[in-house]
């Protein structure tokens, strides 16, 4: 016997804000979305959730998990059930994303140039120094345009309080835009008529945008200048992205093999001769960039690369040395950073974040552990990273002997209840916890934000931790026209 799908099992949480369930009921951006899927039985969700499975499996949508030194692939979780945004409610994130993401370039400027910001006391030379990622060799190197980070990942989260709060600038190389297209696609074909009729606004236009912008950093006179993706290979985590927005934006996908510094120039290699780069979307850590200037035993980069750029023979995205804005520590300096440059007061707020390396902080810390995460300030994708309320004592002892050994490089955080939205696991609607990563282009004509972003979930019950290498998944985000 069919039984149609009910959200009267769907059961929120106390002190949580849900994305789906407020206290007045079905909030209004879901209502659409929710009459429909009530009107389906179980079977036709299990058998769309089946066929995205499947679907996932077949186009090969991967991410890779580093364990033991030794890679392992697997197809990312996506759960059927979008994320809804309402049209108000991205506003206000993308006129903050904006903000944050115009001061953290002119933060990276200054901090390369003038330094203004250290000698006027609001952000202290110490740790600036102290970051291991700022990167001594882009001292008074320009850069086109004064655009360092071109392209941005802003995680967000959203407290109990239902506001929205940043909690890392990601301006690296930050990974995810191909699971937010491929979601898209995944939603259109399972729920063909649904995005039409909830006029959900597209994020297809992405591919276009960032190839927009890489043209635009061209220095050559030529036509049609040459722009290639930098790979570091098959073994990277996020290689399937590399290879989608390469496909995508139809340029040429290579490694630091297939490329050769002549005269200060970079070249291509093909099968017609050398043929010369004019933009480079890397996704080679600057680290492995340039052997030449940086670590000598890579073989990801290229040989030279680093002196083509600083003559201003290749334009590189992302700017090298983009590490020191997205430093857990300095992160919490970026709302004095926006009143100091924009003299403006900041859209979206700060996690409060505690410095380690401040006495008073750490002892804080340590009387009030198991209500805090606390993170290394150059790790990503949830590795380095205790959550108080889950660890074991020997797991805290350990923290703590290594935060005293050094405490630069630890920062904490209050323990943030991450929303929570609907999915469709085990045959039933239940509620999961999210964050979002909106992407923010930065191109000579400015910023663009598609209107959307990668939804993370965190598919385990009770868990607070997304990150795809944690277990987490992914869904649809719709943003409301």
């Amino acid at each position: 016997m069919s039984v149609s799908v009910s959200l009267n099992e769907y059961s929120v949480g106390e002190n949580l804000w849900d994305e789906m369930i407020g206290p007045e009921g079905l909030r209004t951006c879901y209502q659409k979305f929710a009459g429909s899927i009530q009107n389906m039985t179980r079977e036709e969700m299990s058998s769309k959730d089946e066929l995205a499975k499947k679907l996932f499996m077949t186009q090969g949508i991967t991410f890779t998990v580093y364990s033991n030194n030794e890679g392992l692939e697997k197809i990312f979780p996506f759960d059927i059930i979008p994320r809804i945004i309402q049209a108000d409610e991205w506003k206000t994130i993308e006129a903050g994303i904006k903000q944050r993401l115009k001061a953290l370039n002119i933060f990276l400027k200054d901090i390369y140039h003038q330094q203004f910001i250290i000698h006027d006391g609001i952000i202290p030379a110490k740790l600036i120094y102290s970051c291991p990622v700022f990167l001594r060799e882009m001292v008074n190197v320009n850069v086109p345009f004064d655009i360092y980070s071109h392209i941005a990942g802003i995680d967000l989260i959203r407290d109990a309080d239902g506001k929205f709060y940043v909690l890392e600038d990601n301006l690296r190389t930050p990974s995810g835009v191909s699971y937010m297209l491929e979601n898209r696609a995944m939603t259109s074909r399972i729920f063909p008529d649904m995005i039409p009729k909830n006029n959900v606004r597209k994020v297809n236009a992405y591919p276009d945008l960032l190839l927009q912008n890489l043209l635009a950093l061209s220095n050559s006179q030529e036509s049609s200048p040459t722009v290639v993706l930098l790979t570091p290979g098959i073994y990277n985590s996020a290689y399937f992205e590399h290879t989608t927005l390469a496909r995508l934006m139809g340029i040429e996908l290579v490694e630091g093999r297939d490329l050769v510094i002549e005269n200060h120039f970079v070249y291509m290699k093909t099968t017609k001769g050398l043929k010369k780069v004019d933009v480079i979307y890397r996704r080679v850590d600057d680290d492995f960039i340039d052997p030449l200037t940086f670590r000598p035993d890579s073989i990801l980069g290229v040989p030279g690369i680093y002196w083509s750029y600083r003559k201003g023979n290749v334009a590189i995205v992302n700017a090298m040395g983009n590490g020191v804005a997205d430093d857990k520590a300095v992160y919490a300096y970026v709302p004095d950073m926006i009143k100091y440059y924009l003299n403006e007061e900041p859209i979206l707020k700060n996690v409060p974040t505690l410095r380690l390396e401040i006495p008073d902080n750490r002892k804080y810390v340590y009387e009030n552990v198991h209500n805090m995460v606390i993170k290394k300030t150059n790790e990503s994708g949830g590795y380095g990273m205790l959550m108080g309320n889950k660890a074991s004592e020997e797991e805290i002892n350990n923290y703590l002997k290594a935060i005293e050994a050094d405490p630069r490089s630890f920062i904490a955080q209050p323990i943030i209840n991450l929303s929570s939205a609907p999915c469709y696991i085990d045959g039933k609607i239940q509620p999961r916890r999210v964050d979002l990563r909106p992407f923010a282009l930065y191109g000579p004509d400015g910023i663009n934000i598609v209107p959307g972003g990668l939804t993370r979930v965190a598919l385990r019950e009770g868990s607070l931790v997304v990150n795809s290498s944690q277990g987490g998944g992914s869904k649809d985000t719709w943003v409301l026209a």
